[in-house]
């Protein structure tokens, strides 16, 4: 199995290069924005442990950056207090906050790619591809960090969101047992997802732009 920075130089350095920023800039973006939606809920555990930064240092760890380096992919931590929050949703809201960031910016990617690719034809190559593929894997990775998360297994976002909506299933994964069974359901989910929400991602991506070409593209009066 080659090596995933192998594999991404064969499309260029910018594959690579737009690979490695959007994957520490996204997850950074999205673990603020726990720490933001937290704080806004009342609880300042995410100022009062530093987390509050851009430094991926502090949000990824050393583990996840060595994943990184070694697997291309890896992961942040937001730490938060759920008793602070002072709305009854407070954790779905916390919680849901990650995935929405990525979903923006998806979108902005995505408007992105569009408006270059309808207004910058004349510029040369490889200045023209190299700014659409940096937009295209922004979006796709957004896309994919977006479905990702929000699956219904812990610790994902997508578990605690459902959790706060529907107590019993949070009961679930409660204990000893209960925190070895997700521990093992999340094993499963994260090695052998990758085709279903890279699959998911690229549809969700594809729509999106669609609707952002109708929007902008010019319309065609339907003389010939």
């Amino acid at each position: 199995m080659n090596w995933w920075v192998t594999s991404a130089m064969e499309g260029g350095i910018i594959v690579l290069g737009s690979w490695v920023f959007w994957v520490i800039f996204s997850i950074c973006l999205h673990e603020l924005a726990h720490g933001y939606a937290a704080i806004w809920q009342g609880d300042d555990t995410p100022r009062a442990t530093g987390h509050m930064t851009w430094n991926p240092l502090v949000h990824m760890g050393p583990t996840s950056l060595l994943f990184f380096a070694i697997l291309g992919i890896a992961w942040g931590v937001m730490p938060v207090n759920p008793y602070n929050f002072r709305s009854r949703y407070g954790d779905a809201i916390v919680a849901a906050a990650g995935p929405m960031t990525n979903a923006l910016l998806m979108v902005l990617c995505v408007l992105g790619s569009v408006v270059w690719a309808l207004t910058a034809k004349g510029v040369g190559e490889p200045y023209y591809s190299n700014v659409l593929i940096f937009f295209e894997l922004g979006a796709m990775l957004n896309a994919v960090l977006m479905i990702f998360n929000l699956l219904p297994v812990p610790p994902l976002d997508g578990s605690k969101i459902l959790a706060d909506f529907v107590p019993a299933y949070g009961r679930l994964w409660e204990g000893e047992k209960g925190a070895i069974a997700g521990l093992l359901v999340f094993g499963l989910v994260f090695f052998y997802s990758g085709s279903f929400v890279f699959t998911a991602g690229r549809k969700v991506v594809n729509a999106a732009e669609t609707v952002v070409v109708d929007a902008l593209a010019p319309k065609r009066s339907g003389t010939p």
